[in-house]
C-alpha cells in the first residue's frame, strides 16, 4: 500500500476538444511526463503559481474556458484586455 502522501483520494474528470487534447499531449511529451495525469498535474500546478490571475465575472460558464485560447473568449482576459484598451484611450 502507498504511504498517505502519495495517494490521490479524488478524481477529477474534465472534457476537451481534439485540439485542447493534442495541445496537453504535446506539451506531455516535449518534457517527457510519465503520464497523461502528471502533464495535467504539472500544468495545473503552474497555473495556480502563476501571478496575475483574475477572478472570474459571475455568470460565467465552463465554456468559457479554453485550454487553447481558440475555443472561447476568456472572461478574465477579455476583461483585463478591455482594461488596457481604456487605460490606452485615456492617455
Amino acid at each position: 500500500m502507498a504511504p498517505d502522501h502519495l495517494t490521490r483520494g479524488e478524481r477529477l474528470q474534465i472534457m476537451l476538444t481534439p485540439k485542447e487534447l493534442e495541445a496537453v499531449d504535446n506539451w506531455r511529451f516535449a518534457r517527457r511526463m510519465p503520464s497523461r495525469a502528471s502533464a495535467v498535474r504539472e500544468l495545473l500546478k503552474r497555473g495556480l503559481a502563476a501571478e496575475g490571475f483574475d477572478l472570474v465575472e459571475s455568470g460565467s460558464q465552463s465554456k468559457d474556458f479554453g485550454v487553447t485560447g481558440t475555443s472561447s473568449e476568456s472572461p478574465t482576459r477579455d476583461r483585463a484586455e478591455k482594461a488596457a484598451k481604456a487605460a490606452k484611450n485615456d492617455k
